[in-house]
């Protein structure tokens, strides 16, 4: 069976475990879903969710509990929303601990503060769906001669959703709609690969 692990550092866990359950009931798909805290926990995963909260925080704990190192040895695919999106990132525009699995460059707090929060409908994976942005970044670059790398959402110019290989980094909120579009489709990426 495979597992799924919500990342339970920081930030809307329990919507990210909520929404994950409700995709993996929606595709009848053998997969279980659990909270994860430690490096142990997400070796036994076959896939991540990173969800948002404060990106220096999450970096720090993932680096002093060997998070980082137990994902890249073991090529864990990674879905990070917000926060998450930014420790993803090769490169930010601050000085924190980065996961680094993608060759992308976030800016954070890219749509201003917490009162600067907004909602808009956005076409991703060939639907519309509702951006939930909150102290939201955004993809500043990328690399383009990647193959591996493609957009799946731009927002008033700006890249909101990126994924590279299997890990996928998004600024928005999905946890906090009632749509498992996305959820169902990182939950599909993370059964192609072990399969």
């Amino acid at each position: 069976m495979a597992k799924i692990g919500i990342l339970n550092l920081q930030g809307a866990v329990s919507e990210h475990y909520g929404m994950a359950k409700k995709a993996v009931k929606k595709l009848g798909v053998d997969v279980k879903v659990e909270s994860v805290r430690y490096a142990e926990d997400v070796e036994a995963c076959d896939g991540i969710i990173i969800s948002g909260g404060e990106s220096t925080v999450i970096g720090k704990l993932i680096c002093k509990r060997g998070i980082d190192k137990v994902i890249k040895d073991n090529n864990i695919p990674v879905f990070g929303t917000c926060a998450g999106m930014v420790l993803l990132g090769k490169k930010t525009d601050f000085n924190q601990p980065l996961l680094g699995l993608m060759d992308i460059s976030v800016k954070r707090n890219n749509y201003g503060r917490q009162k600067d929060s907004f909602e808009q409908l956005i076409d991703i994976l060939g639907q519309k769906f509702l951006g939930v942005f909150i102290r939201a970044p955004a993809i500043e670059s990328y690399d383009e001669t990647k193959d591996d790398i493609k957009v799946l959402s731009e927002y008033d110019g700006e890249i909101v959703a990126i994924q590279q290989g299997h890990n996928i980094a998004i600024s928005f909120h999905p946890e906090l709609t009632e749509n498992t579009l996305i959820h169902e489709y990182f939950i599909k990426e993370v059964l192609n690969k072990i399969n």
